[in-house]
């Protein structure tokens, strides 16, 4: 990072520091501090608003969480935050949002109706408008309003606007040193192969299923075997 992290425990705590960061904390389990908390946190009082916002973006939203976690996506990819997009498209996938649908994401191919709905292509152009253009068109802001409720349009908004800070942010100051790395489709996890769920491999749906040999002593090592 371009200035050093903020420790993970104040150094000089006073009863409202150490408070702070035992919300954070709080917030972030059971994960540890991350290193956006620790960049944030030299001033506390700045990192405790921002945990407060963002933590309220989340899970106090009525919006469902895969068009929130899809204009995330979009955000990190046109201002090229790679950490916000490492962070946050597995919970894209987890939130209900298909593979097909997050690649062309981030292949900027947000207008392809054979992988994207209505829905998500809105979102999208929503998303793409008030990151680069800022102002959203007036036609565009009536098909959100005929789809969600006024609430849920504040906080898509809110959303996208928030992440575009988040991104910035982690961009100045390199969070991570993750500049200029390249962004990658999340790996499908052990979990869901073992689950024989079918998954789009790119040429064709298949079932896959885990076979662990008798030999293998790390249960780490398997190998899997397609059934098409």
């Amino acid at each position: 990072m371009r200035i050093p992290y903020a420790p993970s425990d104040p150094t000089d705590p006073t009863p409202e520091t150490q408070a702070i960061y035992d919300r954070i904390r709080e917030r972030r389990n059971p994960r540890p501090l991350i290193p956006l908390d620790l960049a944030l946190l030299h001033n506390p009082n700045i990192a405790d608003g921002f945990s407060t916002l963002m933590g309220s973006i989340r899970t106090k939203s009525s919006l469902d969480l895969a068009p929130m976690e899809l204009a995330v996506c979009y955000v990190a990819v046109l201002n090229k935050a790679v950490y916000e997009w490492t962070a946050h498209a597995p919970l894209a996938l987890k939130a209900g949002v298909e593979r097909e649908a997050l690649e062309a994401v981030l292949k900027n191919d947000v207008r392809n109706t054979d992988v994207l709905s209505e829905e998500e292509v809105d979102v999208l152009e929503f998303t793409y408008q008030s990151t680069k253009d800022i102002e959203v068109k007036d036609e565009l802001i009536e098909k959100l309003k005929r789809r969600y409720t006024d609430q849920q349009v504040m906080e898509l908004t809110i959303t996208v606007g928030a992440y575009n800070m988040v991104s910035r942010f982690l961009v100045a100051l390199n969070v991570t040193e993750s500049n200029g790395k390249g962004m990658k489709m999340p790996e499908i996890p052990l979990q869901q192969l073992n689950n024989n769920r079918e998954i789009h491999l790119g040429f064709k749906l298949s079932t896959l299923s885990r076979r662990t040999t008798p030999d293998q002593q790390n249960p780490l090592i398997q190998t899997y075997v397609i059934a098409v």
